[in-house]
């Protein structure tokens, strides 16, 4: 039987243990806080917030969370970056160490920025 697609952050949040899960939630919060008007949405079945465009997705792994803000986030952020393993559009928030909230904050504010400049 194929897994269900989710189609809420929660639906998603559900599948995973509670390591997973808080670490998801807190991420989710610092978004929000960072855009309150950011939409949630599911996108490529991970889940994403919407603000003038995809600002960022994330998802779970059996180790990290993956977090995906655009080639364009990474380059903008590689120095502070280079704790983590990354690749061209990705990070990895490993699941061992706290999530990196006030830089996981100025990426999202910079995606806004980015997604605002095209909207006009």
């Amino acid at each position: 039987m194929p897994l269900a697609v989710p189609t809420t952050f929660d639906d998603y949040f559900s599948g995973f243990p509670p390591e997973h899960r808080e670490m998801m939630q807190l991420l989710r919060e610092t978004i929000q806080t960072a855009v309150p008007d950011a939409v949630e949405v599911i996108s490529y079945k991970m889940p994403a917030f919407e603000y003038h465009g995809i600002l960022v997705w994330f998802g779970a792994f059996s180790r990290h969370i993956g977090f995906y803000p655009r080639v364009s986030a990474m380059v903008a952020f590689q120095k502070e970056l280079q704790p983590y393993k990354t690749s061209k559009g990705a990070v990895q928030f490993p699941l061992s160490h706290p999530l990196p909230v006030e830089l996981v904050k100025a990426m999202v504010e910079f995606r806004v920025a980015e997604n605002s400049v095209r909207a006009k």
